[in-house]
Formats: structure tokens, C-alpha cells, sequence
């Protein structure tokens, strides 16, 4: 099963970078889960953010930002509105039902309708 993260918000922020102090290269990244397997994708409610300066190109981790870019921070994090969480199935997966309801129908058709001797019934 694979796992990546996707950038759904890419917000340029005009608070001064705590490495480099640049007021230009500060980005707030949200990113959102999404798995993936042959059957299925998924897109999860489970939500991530990074911010980086393009300037000094460093990530700048919660434990640097300032009183400021907190707040800016926080201010973003209600404006983002995720994608929902929701499920697409693939085609190998309707492929798998349809065969089992296949061979379902198949095995009650050949015992209801032909009548159809199982050998356990021989033993009666």
C-alpha cells in the first residue's frame, strides 16, 4: 500500500524568515494523505503542514516560528478547507466482484436448476 502526501494549499507568507530573516521566501505548505493500493485510492481526513523559506532554503520547524508567524499560522490553518476524504474504486476491484458474483450465480444455477447431485447427498 502506497502512502504520499500531496500539497492541497501552497500559501506564500509575508512574515520574516526566523533563519535568514528574509521577508520574501517564507511558504505554508498543507499537504493531505492519500493511499493507494491496486484496488483502490483513498484520500484520508489525515492533514500535514511544512513551512520552508525558498530564500535559504531551510525548513523552518514549530520550534522557530515567532509569536507572529504563529498567528499567521493559526490564521491559515481555519481558512484551509481539505479535500473530502472519500474512496475511488478501481477497475481490478470490479473485476474481482464480478467474478465472485459470477461463480456465484454460476453454482446456483448448476444446484437449483439442474438439479444438480452433490455427493454428499448420496449418503442418505
Amino acid at each position: 500500500m502506497a502512502e504520499k502526501l500531496i500539497d492541497v494549499k501552497d500559501v506564500a507568507l509575508k512574515n520574516n524568515c526566523p533563519e535568514c530573516f528574509s521577508k520574501d521566501g517564507l511558504r505554508l505548505i498543507f499537504k493531505q494523505k492519500i493511499r493507494e493500493t491496486k484496488f483502490y485510492k483513498s484520500i484520508t481526513s489525515e492533514i500535514s503542514h511544512e513551512m520552508t523559506c525558498k530564500t535559504c532554503n531551510s525548513i523552518i520547524y514549530p520550534e522557530q516560528w515567532t509569536d507572529d508567524i504563529d498567528l499567521v499560522f493559526e490564521y491559515q490553518k481555519k481558512a484551509f478547507t481539505p479535500k473530502k476524504a472519500s474512496t475511488y474504486l478501481k477497475k481490478p476491484y470490479w473485476i474481482v466482484i464480478a467474478t465472485f458474483v459470477i461463480l456465484v450465480a454460476l453454482i446456483l444455477f448448476l444446484v437449483f436448476f439442474l438439479n444438480l447431485q452433490l455427493p454428499f447427498d448420496s449418503l442418505r
